[in-house]
């Protein structure tokens, strides 16, 4: 059949080591230990596992600063036959809408049949990216994919996506954008000799021709105002007065020491009669 599977991947803060500019409240990238969007390991794998049943190519796709090749690389030792870099000074701050801005221009440039995408980043967990850039290809989406199948003709795409409350089977045409879920595939260990000869192309902003107002910070019309540490919750410590008789320590324990208030109306009944109780209560409010 001979498929054109692109693949968007990411390199991400390891999550032990985030830094945020505390003037622009954007991530640092720039020297911070970075690592490959854990979600994207499922993307790769599955790239891979397409290209093996019904062959073709697969191009792996990422932006970010130069050290984001290193990503790439581990594309390449997974299987990925091809790398692209899109690295760009002008890029640095882009917001979810100017990040799909740049990758749908770049995509433009490439042959697709398939994008896979991850389902989110660990460094923003938007799942925005995906669907965004397949809405400015202008090509059919489906997002929450536990599962990809292909026709024979390499003309549509049955893919079965996750809901929350059980799963939707779904056909589509092709070029097709998906994003995959974690447990689609298990993915494979890198093997630093497939990369051996594979090539890693570095293109600009200027080499997609997109213009520099529509991405960076200029291009997001989304702002980081503030950022809070997040407080954690103070831990409390039960202590039940022995005391008391045991239905009485029980009922403290799963109220979690709170104390019943003085005047108070208990309702230990079954349903109906609590139903009825607080009936009458209520009425009496009125």
């Amino acid at each position: 059949m001979g498929l054109e599977v692109v693949i968007c991947v990411k390199q991400v803060p390891d999550v032990t080591e985030v830094k945020i500019n505390p003037e622009t409240h954007t991530l640092v990238r720039e020297g911070v230990p970075s690592i490959l969007n854990p979600f994207d390991e499922f993307v790769v794998e599955e790239a891979v596992r397409i290209k093996e049943k019904y062959g073709g190519t697969v191009t792996a796709v990422t932006m970010g600063p130069p050290q984001a090749e290193e990503v790439l690389k581990i594309c390449l030792q997974m299987g990925a036959d091809k790398g692209v870099l899109l690295c760009d000074q002008v890029l640095a701050g882009s917001d979810t809408w100017a990040t799909s801005m740049a990758l749908s221009a770049l995509l433009r440039k490439l042959k697709y049949d398939l994008i896979i995408c991850g389902l989110e980043t660990t460094d923003s967990s938007t799942a925005q990216v995906g669907p965004e850039v397949a809405e400015k290809l202008g090509i059919p989406q489906v997002t929450f994919v536990n599962k990809i199948e292909l026709s024979e003709d390499g003309k549509k795409g049955r893919v079965t996506r996750e809901t929350g409350t059980g799963y939707q089977v779904m056909e589509t045409r092709l070029p097709l954008l998906v994003t995959v879920v974690k447990g689609i595939n298990e993915p494979r260990e890198p093997d630093r000799s497939l990369a051996s000869g594979k090539k890693i192309d570095r293109l600009t902003a200027s080499d997609i021709g997109v213009d520099e107002k529509d991405v960076g910070v200029d291009g997001s019309p989304t702002r980081v105002v503030e950022i809070n540490a997040a407080k954690p919750r103070a831990r409390a410590q039960l202590v039940v007065d022995s005391s008391l008789p045991a239905h009485e320590r029980i009922k403290l324990i799963m109220m979690g020491g709170i104390q019943q208030k003085e005047g108070s109306m208990q309702l230990d009944e079954g349903a109906e009669e609590m139903a009825q109780k607080a009936g009458k209560f209520i009425l009496e409010l009125i």
